[in-house]
């Protein structure tokens, strides 16, 4: 195509652009994250369909429904990575506005479940808001980053903090009131890293970082549930924890250990027989690691290491502000809830409930990480070829609906 990148003094175009072309990183984050979707459909029937012949007779009930949303996720995914990611850039601030009204929404009128109001129940499926809040918010904070670029290259603070800063804590706070403080702190450390990157002061993340630990530190000794975490975190196999609140990890490190390192073989672990709890959610890498042992979950992690790889060389070699920002969004997300889950059932972090992405079953979190890889990849189709330096060369230019002052 034909088409050249609109800017500060071109009238922007108002016709559909699909993203640029292949690219070594759009490839490479197509491939790993359709790899990590299949073996999470896989690991879904396999960790889930003991409990599911459990409590409704039909083995198949769990991965039915996973199937179900990554039939729905897929041409959304296919959609997001074809269309040029700057078409959604007038759409972030409604976006973000329209998930915090149903973030405050599901706290009032929300599906209860063990104490916690975080999903929408619509019939058999159910939809949680603050999942989607990890694509919208990285998204609407790049987006005003990118039009206020000048400014924040200068270096003003204010540029760079409103009002961006305000939404980030919105959307945190309403994430652990639900209650989940895990995902709440990973919800600010995705918004946070756009500004990051954009270069905000190391001394207002370290105070906004203390304050964060501040809050978490309260939230956690007031509340004897997760007291009770960290203790048995500390020290699970103690008989104190181990019944109780050291259970999960115990028998995540069981599973673990049976796998050996060739594992036990794939739908032959013992761990989902009502042992591992969770274990098709966020203890089903356990799973993996009993069934396709230490080389399996290896490489589940190196394939999470590529998309890390992938997505930081998209966020730095894209054309313009809100691709870099954008990208560097998506990819801290992805990478970092895939490290907490990971860190949580090897017992490096206390466990949280967090999922591996496209990996552990969930209906709306499948979806929103789909469209997110699938506009990560969009990104990387606009990105010049390996060997020419962002800006120079790349993608052939193209028309955007709203062009950034990115100087």
């Amino acid at each position: 195509m034909a088409i050249t990148r609109a800017t500060s003094t071109t009238a922007p175009s108002r016709r559909l652009v699909l993203a640029g072309r292949a690219t070594t990183d759009a490839i490479g984050l197509a491939v790993v994250g359709g790899g990590l979707l299949v073996l999470g459909l896989v690991m879904t029937f396999s960790a889930s369909f003991v409990q599911s012949a459990a409590q409704t007779g039909d083995a198949f009930d769990v991965f039915a429904r996973q199937a179900f949303w990554a039939g729905i996720g897929l041409p959304v995914a296919l959609v997001a990575a074809a269309v040029d990611y700057r078409r959604w850039r007038r759409g972030t601030a409604l976006a973000l506005l329209v998930t915090l009204v149903a973030m405050v929404l599901v706290l009032i009128v929300g599906e209860e479940i063990n104490g916690a109001r975080r999903w929408f129940q619509l019939g058999p499926l159910s939809v949680q808001p603050a999942e989607i809040v990890k694509l919208t918010l990285p998204a609407y904070t790049a987006h005003i980053l990118a039009l206020r670029w000048a400014r924040v290259r200068r270096g003003d603070v204010t540029a760079m903090w409103l009002p961006a800063g305000p939404a980030i804590v919105l959307a945190a706070a309403l994430v652990a009131v639900s209650p989940d403080l895990e995902s709440a702190v990973l919800v600010a450390a995705v918004g946070l890293t756009p500004l990051f990157v954009a270069g905000l002061p190391l001394r207002i993340l370290a105070i906004g970082g203390a304050v964060v630990a501040g809050l978490a530190a309260w939230a956690i000794s007031t509340t004897p549930y997760r007291v009770g975490r960290i203790d048995a975190w500390l020290d699970p196999t103690n008989e104190a924890f181990r019944d109780g609140y050291g259970y999960q990890t115990t028998q995540g490190f069981i599973a673990l250990g049976n796998g050996g390192v060739l594992g036990v073989g794939l739908g032959q672990g013992r761990g989902k027989w009502l042992y591992v709890p969770n274990a098709h959610t966020d203890f089903i890498y356990a799973i993996i690691g009993e069934e396709l042992g230490l080389i399996g979950a290896l490489c589940v992690m190196a394939a999470f290491a590529a998309l890390a790889f992938f997505g930081c060389r998209t966020a730095m070699r894209a054309p313009d502000t809100f691709g870099r920002l954008l990208a560097a969004g998506i990819t801290a997300w992805l990478a970092l809830q895939a490290a907490i889950n990971i860190s949580s059932v090897v017992g490096v972090l206390p466990v949280t409930g967090v999922t591996l992405p496209l990996v552990s079953f969930g209906g709306s979190s499948l979806v929103i990480t789909m469209a997110g890889v699938g506009i990560l990849i969009a990104v990387a189709r606009q990105c010049p070829p390996v060997g020419t330096r962002a800006g120079q060369g790349g993608a052939e230019g193209v028309d955007v609906e709203v062009a950034d002052d990115d100087g």
